[in-house]
């Protein structure tokens, strides 16, 4: 699997709003709604297994990378959702500074090997120094 099965335009946000984990978390997952990747009657119970995830330990992972995610039975494949912040997000990350980039994905129930296989994929392409600057620089989602 390839980020980009996961994720296109129409699933990032070039400028997140949010100014808290939270806040970003909700943002990203009303992406994923308003672009069917998941159903509206799931959100409140996709946003409470994302949060119980992010509780037991922050997913800010240092370098201004944000990586929450979570399992679910919800859905039937890998979605995701980008979102970049140019003023940055509290994220109580490792590294105690501001997330910039901000990667949510949802893996089904079950699936742990490709549950741990995209976030070391998504992992080892945001720690790329060059990766992370060309996606803090990009114009645009596209």
């Amino acid at each position: 699997m390839e980020l980009a099965d996961i994720l296109g335009p129409d699933v990032i946000l070039a400028d997140l709003k949010a100014t808290d984990r939270w806040q970003a978390i909700d943002e990203l997952i009303n992406l994923l709604v308003a672009t069917g990747k998941i159903r509206a009657e799931n959100r409140e119970a996709i946003v409470g297994v994302v949060r119980k995830r992010e509780t037991s330990m922050s997913t800010g992972i240092g370098f201004g990378i944000g990586l929450p995610h979570a399992s679910t039975d919800l859905i039937g494949e890998v979605v995701g959702a980008f979102g970049r912040s140019t003023q940055g997000v509290n994220f109580d990350a490792l590294d105690n500074q501001p997330v910039n980039l901000v990667m949510l994905f949802l893996v089904p129930q079950g699936q742990f090997q490709k549950h741990l296989h995209t976030l070391a994929k998504i992992a080892k392409l945001l720690h790329r120094k060059e990766f992370r600057q060309a996606l803090e620089e990009a114009p645009d989602a596209d």
